[in-house]
């Protein structure tokens, strides 16, 4: 079973955005207790402030996530990745970025789990202490919570850390290979390449080293 986590932040920037050049998604999973999933989105890119400015700005943003679990569910061996993403200038002063986090093999616990976990509960009460709130590396934002139907994953898990890059007209492969210190048969195990358009969604898959 697959469960699909919808997250929705609106950035504002301190400039004028007039066109986004560049633009990558990465995420961290930071916490697995009890039934909190915490982490965080990792946006980062460059953008033109006026259409006839010659320079790029960067930009690089963390946005934190918590998602709320139901315990009827078991996530032990569930992956989570990122399965869509995109963005919208708002203004000219925020953009606007929409992702969906995807975890698979959600199993439902049975009856007898469930009257286990009961009991343990009745022997003790655990306390969960609110995440502390993350910052943006230009300046503080506002900690975002998303709300789902899962368990909590074992703290001794290993997660995949990928990034998100959406293609834009100055990108080729050699250039991308270049820029995230990766190899086009890496790429070729997550994307297809042979077909690539402005606009279309990359995964890049972390190096071993990081």
């Amino acid at each position: 079973m697959k469960k699909q986590v919808p997250f929705k932040k609106e950035i504002e920037f301190n400039s004028n955005i007039d066109e986004i050049n560049s633009i990558s998604l990465e995420h961290e999973i930071t916490e697995k207790k009890d039934s909190l999933i915490a982490g965080k989105f990792i946006l980062s890119g460059d953008y033109k402030m006026t259409m006839s400015s010659p320079n790029l700005d960067s930009f690089n943003y963390e946005l934190p996530f918590n998602i709320n679990i139901d315990k009827k569910y078991n996530i032990n061996n569930s992956n989570i990745d990122i399965s869509d993403f995109y963005y919208e200038v708002i203004n000219n002063r925020i953009l606007s970025v929409n992702i969906e986090l995807e975890v698979d093999n959600v199993i439902e616990k049975s009856e007898k789990e469930r009257c286990v976990e009961v009991e343990e509960n009745q022997i003790e009460t655990l306390k969960i202490e609110p995440q502390e709130q993350n910052e943006k590396t230009n300046e503080p934002i506002t900690q975002n919570k998303v709300s789902s139907l899962f368990d909590y994953l074992e703290d001794n898990d290993t997660y995949t850390t990928y990034k998100i890059h959406i293609i834009t007209e100055n990108d080729t492969i050699e250039s991308i290979i270049a820029d995230y210190n990766t190899t086009k048969e890496k790429l070729e195990n997550y994307n297809t390449l042979s077909d690539l358009k402005l606009g279309n969604k990359l995964i890049i898959p972390a190096n071993d080293n990081q």
